[in-house]
């Protein structure tokens, strides 16, 4: 449900703040937009709010695993009266809704965000505000569900390497870690040197040969355009873990990590 109002019913709503078990405030709804974008490749998402602040989980067949962490610092306002907090809510509904007001054409200009929660069976309710005008979201709720545990230890960790986002694409002469892709069409190799200006830490404790699905990883791309920095890591079994490291528009510093399971190992050709 959608309503537009007038201002003071915002006003009002901050009054009301003891019948909300979650209340996260942001004077820049991008900021989360944005961020939610990088992990939305499917409709329904789990959202987990402690006092650190939130995690945005979404998940497809058990295989890939994709997690946004939001600090409770970002947040201008951030009150929540339960250790935990969980729900299920569609994130492309979640999306359109924080969009409502479309792309502002003016540089640091964007709706205010108050998002609003009174608990299992309510729904997530959003106060977006500019230029005078409110607009309250209510969007449905569902019992949330576990979480995929891919058991991902840092004690577990073969292989490590930290590269500037920004300088991906670069090809160096010698190698240390190579990505390939390959199918019908042929195949491709990139080679990344451990001493070239784009790797930031190489630790490599064994030579590993894993492969994914390029439809399993391709969602990560949306991370990757806007992340300043990535974390690329795998384990003993050949989990592999994708940490982005994204700043906002307000020069803050959010996450996102995807996790994603090696396909089946075949021979080589």
């Amino acid at each position: 449900m959608i309503l537009s109002v007038t201002m003071p019913l915002l006003t009002e709503s901050q009054g009301n703040n003891e019948q909300y078990v979650l209340v996260a405030c942001l004077d820049n709804a991008h900021n989360l937009s944005n961020i939610l974008k990088a992990i939305a490749f499917k409709d329904h998402a789990l959202v987990t709010a402690t006092p650190n602040g939130l995690k945005v989980t979404v998940e497809n067949s058990k295989c890939l695993q994709a997690n946004a962490f939001i600090q409770a610092e970002i947040f201008q306002e951030f009150t929540i009266k339960e250790d935990m907090v969980g729900l299920k809510i569609n994130l492309t509904v979640l999306l359109d809704c924080l969009s409502i007001f479309g792309g502002s054409t003016v540089p640091g200009v964007s709706p205010a965000l108050r998002l609003c929660y009174r608990g299992y069976g309510y729904p997530l309710t959003l106060f977006l505000e500019e230029g005078g005008v409110v607009t309250i979201c209510k969007i449905n709720t569902q019992e949330p569900e576990e979480p995929i545990d891919f058991e991902f230890c840092s004690s577990n960790v073969t292989n490590k390497v930290e590269v500037k986002a920004r300088d991906a694409s670069r090809t160096p002469d010698s190698n240390a870690e190579r990505l390939s892709t390959f199918g019908n069409a042929g195949s491709a190799h990139y080679d990344y040197s451990k001493d070239s200006d784009m790797m930031e830490l190489f630790h490599c404790t064994t030579t590993q040969n894993n492969r994914y699905k390029m439809a399993l990883l391709k969602p990560s791309t949306k991370a990757l355009a806007l992340s300043c920095k990535v974390s690329v890591r795998t384990d003993s079994r050949g989990v592999l873990s994708l940490q982005y490291l994204v700043r906002n528009d307000d020069g803050q510093i959010c996450f996102v990590e995807y996790y994603c399971c090696p396909d089946e190992e075949v021979d080589d050709d």
